[in-house]
């Protein structure tokens, strides 16, 4: 592809920059694209690519994983160092955080010593005003040898200076290289003239970094360099031997690797010390005000909770409302459809397989599915959008620590929430291949929003005729902090049987409060994850609506090919407190959870004809009528907060680990957590009868 494009003319360049800098904002106002962009470490999982709007010809930039350096650590931040050192486009631009770079210019410097054929932009340059934080980019540009530029990109300010700066870029031989304690330069200039031809022909920048990379010696590195032609056998051989006095003259009291990572950190403090001007702004006063209550000992926890309570609150009373309307609208659509198939002349099967089967259950995803998340969704994204989870992650990491996982886990967990799926490619970010797969096998114990959407609903149903909707939200967030409690026990018991190991360290970067781009969010979050669920989840229901409808009307024998599945399932679930029409239509429902309970109910309806419904109330009459008691209702929410991830998520994770066996063991950790917990439940309930 990179060959095409050299022949055909098209200018290449590639966007890195550390996570939380805006990166994939300026990709977006280039290409305008609406790539997805979040407020933590790490949300950038893959590359993006797009025509550069703002010239004319055909302008190509590429949106790299965000990294906080090219000594990668993760799948990603390899991907970012291999694309800039490997692929070779025209020219890199590097995205910087006006309000800390001093930090970001660390990742800076290691790209121009890979290549000087690069740009800089100073982003975000509106926040750093806040904070008092002044850049003086012509002085940057002058110390680095390389264009520079200031920008806002969330609203669209300096952007279109881009492409000329990235040109200029282009043509650039030489830029700042960081200098390196004696022994160090010393080996450096013995092992250059032993570099690759092709090494060579990126010039002396190029073969500089390859020195430095030789005497790490990271083995997975050098045999891509060796492909390359980029080293020789004869390298390797010596970088060794000038390791071993490097070494020698460095003592034990550090090492090769500190010491480079020191000498860029030096680098970055000068550089940044002589561009850059502060002084306390109110904005930076306000956020660590905040910081002080939002991750407090004692109440950064609280307000969590807090939150998630008040989200899960107004979430249910407007939920409710909407629901009710929606049914009422349905019931009557119905009622259109049946006159309608009437009136043509169908056959009466064919009359009850659409309205009583696919009809039915494609309502119920609508009626029920629908409010919940349109109003959740928007809520939690706005909290995304602010800088708040983040802070999430910071007070639960020490408890991830404690259960010998990572605390990028709790990003992972945020992810889960709105889909389990997503919460498994996201595990991408944590370094520690253990630490990893721990994650993804206990993400599930996160209720996506198929199943927040289902337990919402039930709770409704249920709690809201005893103690309304504040109790009701009470008793969501206890499900919610429940399923939490048992990934850590998941987690923990993984690190300590199948999956030992030493938990690693990690660092978390705490944006600044951000206002929340409210339209942006909405049309988002609606668009992203509502209604992207909502799509999944109707095509999943007609064909299973169909097929249950089906089943309860094969006669064999006494009964119905349906009640022959469901009376072989009701020994085992009557063990763990349900029936087996609800355990069908968890195994039937297994495509998306958020076809479960409508599977249920229209187990119950097709089994006793038609019966109407116009609200959640009336839902809560079918269930009750077909034999569901308080041990029924308990247990199937533990259940459904508690089983086997969706098939997408299991698909997931035999991509991300390329295993069936890991695929398995995410079906059945959190099977065997539900259905000890059900039938602990059940065994309760029935000696208190």
């Amino acid at each position: 592809m990179k060959e095409t494009r050299e022949n055909a003319g098209i200018f290449t360049f590639a966007l890195a920059g550390n996570p939380n800098v805006g990166k994939s904002t300026v990709f977006n106002e280039l290409t305008g694209l609406k790539q997805h962009t979040g407020n933590w470490a790490g949300k950038t999982v893959g590359t993006a690519e797009g025509t550069c709007r703002y010239v004319k010809g055909k302008m190509i930039a590429v949106d790299l994983p965000g990294t906080y350096s090219l000594i990668p650590r993760s799948p990603e931040e390899e991907v970012t160092r291999d694309y800039i050192a490997f692929e070779a486009p025209d020219a890199v631009l590097a995205v910087c955080d006006a309000g800390c770079l001093e930090r970001n210019l660390i990742l800076v410097l290691q790209i121009l010593e890979i290549t000087p054929k690069t740009a800089v932009c100073v982003n975000l340059v509106d926040e750093a005003d806040r904070r008092g934080i002044s850049v003086d980019t012509e002085k940057l540009s002058a110390l680095l040898g390389i264009p520079v530029l200031k920008t806002s990109a969330l609203h669209g300010r300096g952007v279109g200076g881009i492409p000329a700066a990235v040109k200029t870029a282009a043509s650039l031989t030489k830029a700042y290289a960081v200098t390196y304690p004696e022994c160090i330069e010393k080996a450096v200039i013995n092992l250059s003239p032993l570099a690759g031809e092709a090494g060579k022909s990126k010039g002396p920048s190029f073969v500089r970094w390859l020195c430095v990379k030789g005497l790490e010696y990271d083995e997975k590195l050098m045999i891509k360099l060796s492909k390359a032609g980029m080293i020789t056998p004869e390298f390797l051989f010596y970088a060794r031997r000038e390791r071993e006095r490097i070494d020698a003259e460095l003592g034990k009291q550090t090492t090769l690797e500190e010491t480079v990572a020191e000498a860029y950190a030096a680098a970055a403090e000068k550089i940044a010390g002589s561009c850059v001007s502060s002084c306390e702004g109110s904005a930076d006063r306000r956020d660590r005000a905040i910081d002080r209550v939002l991750t407090g000992k004692f109440t950064g926890t609280a307000v969590m909770i807090g939150l998630l309570a008040v989200l899960f609150w107004i979430t249910l009373v407007g939920a409710n409302k909407i629901s009710d309307l929606l049914m009422s609208g349905a019931d009557a659509l119905g009622g259109l459809l049946r006159r309608a198939t009437d009136l043509a002349g169908a056959p009466e099967w064919f009359c009850r397989l659409l309205c009583d089967g696919v009809y039915r259950i494609l309502a119920w995803v609508v009626c029920v599915m629908l409010p919940p998340m349109a109003i959740f969704f928007p809520l939690f994204t706005l909290l995304e959008d602010i800088g708040y989870l983040p802070r999430v992650a910071f007070n639960t990491d020490g408890i991830f620590r404690h259960c010998g996982a990572c605390g990028k886990q709790a990003l992972t967990t945020c992810m889960g929430f709105g889909c389990n799926a997503v919460g498994v490619t996201g595990c991408r970010i944590i370094d520690s291949p253990r630490e990893r797969m721990i994650a993804m096998l206990t993400n599930s114990f996160i209720p996506c929003n198929g199943k927040y959407a289902t337990l919402a609903a039930l709770l409704s149903i249920f709690a809201v005729p005893i103690g309304g909707s504040v109790l009701t939200a009470a008793l969501l967030t206890a499900l919610i902090l429940l399923g939490f409690a048992m990934s850590l026990a998941a987690s923990k018991l993984l690190s300590v049987t199948f999956l030992k190991g030493k938990t690693s360290s990690f660092a978390l970067e705490l944006p600044p409060f951000r206002r929340p781009r409210i339209c942006r969010t909405l049309i988002r979050s609606v668009i992203d994850r509502t209604l992207a669920v909502l799509g999944r989840a109707v095509i999943t229901a007609a064909p299973a609506g169909a097929v249950i409808w089906l089943l309860c009307n094969i006669p064999v024998g006494d009964g119905t090919l349906y009640s022959l599945c469901t009376n072989v399932l009701d020994p085992a679930a009557a063990l763990i407190g349900m029936d087996g029409v609800i355990l069908f239509a968890f195994i039937a429902g297994i495509p998306a959870n958020e076809i479960v309970l409508p599977l249920i109910v229209t187990g119950y309806a097709a089994s006793d004809s038609v019966i109407g419904y116009s609200n959640l109330s009336q839902l809560g009459d079918i269930l009750l009528s077909s034999g569901w008691s308080v041990t029924t209702a308990i247990c199937t929410v533990l259940f459904m907060l508690m089983h086997w991830p969706c098939a997408t998520t299991l698909l997931t994770v035999k991509k991300e680990t390329g295993s069936f066996k890991y695929a398995a063991a995410a079906f059945a950790l959190p099977l065997t957590f539900g259905v000890i917990i059900c039938f602990f439940t059940n065994t309760v309930m029935l000696i208190l009868k």
